[in-house]
């Protein structure tokens, strides 16, 4: 079974979260949230929506993860992007070839400064594109182990890109399918 971790910050973009955690576990994938703070409870950008993450970062970094997920929205992704085990776990990720899933601010805020969308095909939230990638101005773009996506609006598209890349064609369509997407 495929493994997937989708790390929560304060202040992350709700639908952005929410979406990839709903559709990857409905294909099947074990999915678990970590909360990158020292609290179990994160809070949304839009709604005040409080969720409850599975675990903390902190206490499952060194487990093997087939990809991470890095929901957008603001001061979401700025906080994603200065927690210390989030860089890590990227940096790692990233050497083994893992997949590494940003969608709406997060290419641009969490993974530039890493470095890895240079020499990279990549999208984000319109506006935030000035990086040392080749932004491309689509709902979701795969470039080797890298998914990114606009933005909210796009998030069940790139639930069903992870699942295609992750698992196969049918099963994502059979998830697109399921969910009118």
């Amino acid at each position: 079974m495929k493994k997937v971790i989708v790390l929560l910050a304060d202040g992350f973009e709700d639908v952005e979260a929410v979406t990839p955690v709903d559709y990857l576990r409905r294909a099947g994938i074990e999915v678990v949230t970590a909360s990158i703070s020292g609290s179990l409870v994160v809070t949304s950008r839009w709604g005040g929506i409080r969720i409850t993450a599975d675990s903390i970062l902190k206490e499952v970094l060194t487990e093997n993860w087939d990809a991470v997920i890095l929901p957008g929205g603001m001061p979401g992704a700025a906080n994603l992007a200065s927690s210390k085990e989030t860089n890590v776990l990227l940096q790692k990720m990233s050497a083994a070839g893992k997949l590494i899933c940003a969608i709406c601010a997060s290419p641009a805020v969490v993974l530039t400064p890493l470095g890895l969308l240079a020499g990279k095909n990549f999208t984000c939230y319109p506006g935030l594109e000035v990086t040392d990638g080749n932004w491309l101005n689509e709902k979701t773009v795969i470039d080797g182990n890298i998914i990114t996506s606009q933005g909210a609006g796009t998030a069940g598209h790139f639930a069903i890109a992870i699942i295609e890349t992750l698992l196969d064609k049918p099963t994502a369509q059979k998830i697109a399918k399921t969910v009118l997407l």
